[in-house]
Parts: C-alpha cells; structure tokens; sequence
C-alpha cells in the first residue's frame, strides 16, 4: 500500500489558498484532502479545522459525513466559530435532505433548519464587532422554511410564518 508523503509547515499557507480554490471550483473531495494533509502535520490548525468541516458538509450529497463535520466543531478553540459552523453544518443538512427530495425529506429539513437557526442565534451574542454573518445565515433558514413551504411532522397543512 502508499503511504502518504507529509508537506511542510512553511506550505500551509499556500495549501490553504488551494483548499479555497477547490471549493470554488466544487471539487470538495481534493479540498477535504488538503484539509487533512495540513492537519497531519498540525492537529491543531483552526483554519485547516475550519475549512475540513466546510469541505465535509459540501459534500453531505454523497453521502453521511455530518457526523465527522459535527465532531471537528469542538476542536475550534473559538465559541462563536463552535455555533456559527454548527449552524452551517446543520443549515446544509437541511439543503441536502431537500435535494434528495425522499419521502418525510421536508420534514427533516425543517427540523435541521431550526435547529441551524437556534446555533446562529446563539452565536450571535458571541461575534466579533461587525461580523453579522449569524444573523445572515439566520435569515436565510427563515427564507427557506418559507420559499420551500417547510412545516414540522403532522402539520403538513399550515403556511411557515415570515418572521
């Protein structure tokens, strides 16, 4: 078997430069690789930790990697990264249940989404100054539950509320 070859400290900044150009060009799979290889070497890079989660949950369409994105979460040293990605994993559970569009997938959905909603709030009191992306994320949960017609289990038959 091949055993993997270890890049070097001084390239992880250029490493991390290509984890992000990987994922513009929604190649999630060569940025989660990225991702480990900078981790091999330093178990403890936040951005690298970061970047691992969203790369995992790009690709929650193939297959079940929540569970892996959400134990990275408390490897973040930062409460508001904790909640704020929380609420992305959680937040594109929901996107992918959609996507599948499985019989009660509408309902998953809906849960996921609230529960995205309740980490973004959370984070929210925990952002740095001038950071308002938990209340952007926020925001756009509501605007889905709402565009998608998302109601919890057993009441398929009410209208989502715009808050």
């Amino acid at each position: 078997m091949f055993e993997l070859k270890p890049i070097t400290k001084e390239g992880i900044p250029r490493a991390l430069e290509k984890v992000e150009r990987y994922r513009l060009l929604n190649e999630p799979a060569e940025a989660e690789s990225i991702c480990r290889d900078i981790l091999d070497i330093d178990t403890d890079h936040q951005k690298a930790l970061v970047m691992l989660v969203l790369t995992l949950s790009d690709q929650f369409n193939n297959g079940t990697l929540a569970k892996e994105a959400t134990s990275l979460l408390k490897r973040l040293k930062d409460p508001y990264q904790q909640k704020y990605y929380q609420g992305i994993v959680l937040e594109r559970q929901a996107k992918a249940a959609l996507n599948r569009r499985t019989p009660g997938c509408e309902h998953d959905a809906h849960e996921w989404l609230l529960e995205a909603m309740e980490a973004f709030e959370n984070a929210v009191p925990l952002r740095p100054t001038g950071n308002d992306d938990a209340i952007l994320r926020w925001n756009a949960c509501v605007r889905t539950i709402t565009r998608q017609k998302l109601s919890p289990r057993g009441k398929e038959s009410e209208e989502p509320v715009l808050e």
